[in-house]
């Protein structure tokens, strides 16, 4: 009797903790957060879009699409995505990064990047503030990268307008 409430007791536990991994892992596949943020307010005639691209996936698994513009405003800068969609996953980042167009995730970690923070939905209109201090001619790209797996899901170049 001993013996099968250790085994039922382990077998328990065992059940528990890979049920969690499991929702921790793959609850992202089928569970969208979708964020509608409002544009930047533009107060001045001298704001202006200083850079833009197109989001792309990398391969089929990771998918991405939508447009990234980074916005000069009074306030400083934004990047903000609209009609912007992702394959959601656990942990995902907004990074630039110093490549011009990553496709792997050695484009990613083999170059500078720095995070704009937590990805705060999968699906929808977004804004990022980008601090005073970076560099856009250095930081020429915006990934979505998935940080406890090192994986990259999706990017956009950012080409300047002018």
């Amino acid at each position: 009797m001993r013996k099968l409430l250790i085994v039922a007791f382990v077998s328990g536990l065992t059940g528990f903790v890979l049920g969690n991994a499991f929702w921790y892992l793959a609850s992202p596949l089928w569970i969208d957060t979708v964020v509608s943020e409002a544009a930047p307010t533009i107060t001045t005639t001298t704001a202006e879009v200083i850079a833009s691209g197109e989001v792309d996936g990398v391969d089929f698994v990771h998918q991405g699409e939508g447009i990234a513009t980074v916005i000069q405003t009074d306030a400083g800068r934004v990047l903000r995505f609209e009609d912007f969609e992702v394959t959601n996953g656990p942990a995902l980042k907004v990074w630039l990064v110093a490549h011009d167009n990553p496709r792997s995730n050695g484009d990613v970690t083999d170059n500078e990047w720095i995070s704009l923070g937590d990805l705060k939905g999968s699906v929808g209109d977004q804004n990022y503030t980008i601090p005073d201090e970076v560099d856009l001619s250095v930081y020429r790209s915006v990934v979505i990268w998935c940080e406890p797996f090192g994986v990259l899901f999706a990017g956009a170049p950012l080409a300047p307008t002018s």
